[in-house]
């Protein structure tokens, strides 16, 4: 019978993950003969034998993918078969110009490798950097492509013979593992005190640190991505100290426990819950807490939420072990936060970790392999309407994978927005947005910034052709922008933030056509110059065109951005602009603590001394939520929402008025609203009463916006984005009112909805403009 030969080329996630042992063990258990390589444009892949062994060959490709493993686009032709070809072989890796393969993200700790660091007769019994070729780290490594050891931090560490020959094995599955490694030859732990004086090292560090941890001290752990601060999560004098330390009086610390049986002690757990805990992704996961609550309640003060992550590491994982056996606790918990001041980036490396954590930090726990790229844990929360994540911080785990785009062409780079930072590179018809960098206010960041678009742009090989930034022009990425375009020579172009928003959503859905889209969030500067954030917006990418449509009825922001630190100033203002200017029958509930400074701020807003004009959604929940004497003040961004919406009474099924008023510009009358909310207060209508009827008047209020437009406009799709997404009641009932109003929401489930998001609709919209040029250029 003839010989065929077929060659194939294939992109994705291809490299790293196992794959070409995979193509070698489905080569000869089909008796093919041929070679399989990595290459700046994908795995290449030659195969010789008879028709049905290439068949079954191809049946193999498609059904037993490695679990990490991910086919982006796959090309297959034939060739002339080559004679007296005696085996299948795997050739070394080959650069080159351009570049078709995704690095994979860092993946939890697999099953094989818990058993092994398990398995007292193993040679990796408790090693900490256990890993194969299904699991362990790869983007926080990684220095550049191809993925192969000399290009990742484990380049120095020089593999003992076993190791070798592991690696070196096709059948093996650490299998040109490249962060192979095992105690003879891999990296090592140590653990100090805050002067770097080492205490214990190896295997001693865990066992030791775990009982540190018990007796109350709090610990900096270099872990995959940066280091965590840790301490006893049911320890109310840890915990207090921690917060004390670290300047962060009340925003929700994650726990890290050791085992789901664990978390399930700690939160009642839907089955995607347990599913996004468990698997290789291992994002933290805020899930609604069991009472009695086991830990301390410094955990998580303002929310009926805790956020938990279980080990992806094997680090992790046998510190928890330790940290069980220490602690003695019904349900052995670690709060585990970034190691950073905050709005500073995650800590990466030794000195600096000691640099800037020794005044929160009592001991340290160090070892000797670099981490490359920082990457903080990522964070979601699963919508119980539907199953699907909303996410809230995307980092590990998830970067560096893309979002497929309903539009292709040139590079261009989102630059993001200045809280909650992200930046966005496109490649053909792929986005990959980076990882959290944070709040763009401060040098740090802004080096964390370049390191991040550096390290993507050398992964991707790309260079941006085109800058897209937000409106604002004093925000540090906008400058940033500008800096860039000198650089590299590529053009800035301008979006405004909510429009961005809207992009982002409509992108990841991969929708194209023409939408409204409904942007709430906190702030963000419009094109009349006033702060945007309640907004109804049309938008149509393949055109190129978009409108406000309507926006939430304003109020003034006394003190700019003090009011934002002080909800109390909102509520005041909202009253000042129904014309309430002193209390009636319900005291207000701020007097007590600012009462000076309320009888100075009807001057302010009376010659609009710094009181900018807003039509924010988020400052309207800031209003409301001072209004009930929940948030005079705040220490953390959405603090004010977030004891909104947790005190609501569920079983109230009132709702506040929130309709349409004025012809142009229209309004959703939000004033309306804080009228209902006043007379409710005034007559002694109890907070959770209260809260619960304005969440559900302002979902009414958006589904009649979105549906008034809609019967207008023809359009029947509905975009929703802005960090008002992130609260729960908002994320489900919302969604649900305009289905049930014959509406197609669209929402975000791969990428935050949050600003985090903002470069992805950059990005999206900047390859739209690019695509539109070149229709529109002049034909010869």
């Amino acid at each position: 019978m003839g010989l065929l030969r077929h060659h194939y080329t294939i992109t994705g996630q291809v490299q790293g993950v196992g794959f070409r042992p995979f193509i070698y063990r489905i080569a000869t258990d089909n008796a093919l003969t041929g070679s399989v390589n990595n290459s700046s444009e994908g795995v290449l892949i030659e195969v010789q034998g008879t028709a049905d062994q290439l068949g079954r060959f191809a049946d193999d490709l498609s059904a037993k993918l490695p679990p990490l493993a991910s086919i982006v686009t796959l090309e297959k032709g034939d060739m002339d078969a080559v004679a007296d070809e005696a085996a299948f072989v795997i050739l070394k890796s080959t650069g080159g110009h351009g570049h078709s393969v995704l690095i994979s993200p860092d993946v939890a700790t697999c099953p094989d490798c818990l058993a092994d660091i398990a398995d007292p007769e193993n040679r990796r019994y408790r090693y900490p950097f256990t890993n194969c070729t299904n699991c362990g780290p790869r983007y926080t490594i990684t220095r550049s492509i191809p993925y192969d050891r000399p290009q990742t931090s484990m380049a120095k560490f020089i593999m003992c013979p076993e190791c070798q020959a592991e690696y070196n094995n096709p059948l093996d599955r650490r299998f040109h593992a490249q962060p192979n490694a095992c105690p003879v030859c891999g990296p090592r732990l140590m653990l100090t005190d805050k002067g770097g004086a080492i205490f214990a090292q190896g295997g001693e560090t865990l066992p030791r640190l775990a009982i540190e941890l018990a007796e109350g001290k709090i610990a900096a752990v270099k872990g995959l991505g940066g280091f965590h601060l840790a301490c006893d999560a049911a320890s109310d004098a840890a915990v207090a100290e921690l917060r004390r330390r670290k300047h962060r009086p009340d925003k929700p610390l994650a726990v890290m426990v050791p085992d789901i049986e664990t978390a399930r002690k700690l939160a009642v757990l839907s089955p995607e819950e347990e599913e996004w805990l468990t698997g290789i992704r291992r994002p933290i996961v805020l899930a609604a807490k069991r009472e009695p609550f086991l830990l301390s309640p410094l955990a998580a003060p303002d929310t009926n939420f805790i956020g938990l992550v279980l080990p992806y590491t094997p680090l992790h994982q046998i510190l928890l072990s330790d940290f069980a056996g220490a602690c003695g606790h019904e349900a052995p918990a670690l709060v585990m936060t970034s190691g950073n001041m905050s709005s500073e980036p995650i800590c990466l490396g030794n000195l600096e970790a000691l640099k800037h954590l020794a005044d929160i930090a009592d001991v340290f726990v160090f070892h000797n392999r670099d981490i490359l790229i920082r990457t903080d844990d990522s964070v979601l929360r699963v919508n119980p309407a539907t199953g699907q994540p909303i996410h809230i911080r995307r980092a590990r785990g998830f970067t560096p994978s893309p979002v497929f785009l309903p539009v292709s062409g040139p590079t261009v780079l989102g630059t993001g927005p200045e809280l909650k930072c992200a930046m966005t590179l496109t490649k053909g018809d792929q986005a990959f947005p980076g990882q959290h960098i944070g709040n763009m206010t401060n040098l740090e960041n802004l080096r964390f910034y370049r390191e991040i678009l550096t390290h993507l742009q050398s992964i991707l090989q790309v260079r941006p052709e085109l800058i897209v930034r937000d409106l604002h022009p004093d925000y540090m990425t906008s400058s940033l922008a500008d800096e860039l375009a000198e650089e590299l020579g590529a053009p800035v172009r301008t979006l405004q933030h909510h429009f961005a928003h809207i992009h982002a959503v409509l992108a990841e859905n991969k929708f194209s056509g023409p939408a409204i889209g409904l942007a709430l969030d906190g702030t963000g500067l419009g094109e009349d110059g006033t702060i945007w954030g309640g907004e109804c917006l049309l938008v149509m990418p393949e055109e190129g065109e978009q409108q406000r449509l309507a926006h939430f009825a304003t109020i003034r922001m006394p003190g700019g951005e003090a009011a934002v630190r002080q909800p109390w100033r909102l509520a005041q203002s909202a009253l000042w602009s129904l014309g309430v200017t002193e209390p009636g029958t319900y005291a207000w509930p701020w007097l007590d603590r600012f009462g000076r400074e309320s009888r100075l701020l009807p001057q302010l807003l009376e010659k609009g001394i710094n009181s900018p004009a807003t039509s924010s959604c988020g400052r309207l929940f800031d209003a409301v939520a001072a209004l009930c004497g929940m948030a005079d003040a705040i220490t953390y961004e959405g603090q004010a929402a977030i004891l909104l919406e947790k005190v609501q009474d569920m079983g109230e099924t009132g709702a506040y008025p929130c309709p349409l008023s004025g012809a142009d510009p229209v309004a959703l009358d939000t004033h309306t609203l804080l009228r209902a909310v006043l007379e409710d207060l005034e007559k002694g209508a109890p907070a959770p009463k209260v809260a619960r009827r304005f969440h559900r008047g302002l979902v009414a209020g958006l589904t009649d916006m979105a549906y008034s437009f809609s019967s207008l406009l023809d359009i029947h799709h509905v975009a929703l984005s802005g960090g008002v997404m992130q609260n729960l009641t908002i994320a489900t009932e919302l969604p649900a009112a305009l289905r049930s109003a014959g509406l197609i929401p669209l929402v975000h489930t791969l990428v935050p909805p949050n600003d985090a998001c903002i470069s992805l609709g950059q990005a999206a919209w900047g390859l739209w403009q690019l695509r539109l040029d070149k229709i529109q250029e002049p034909q010869p």
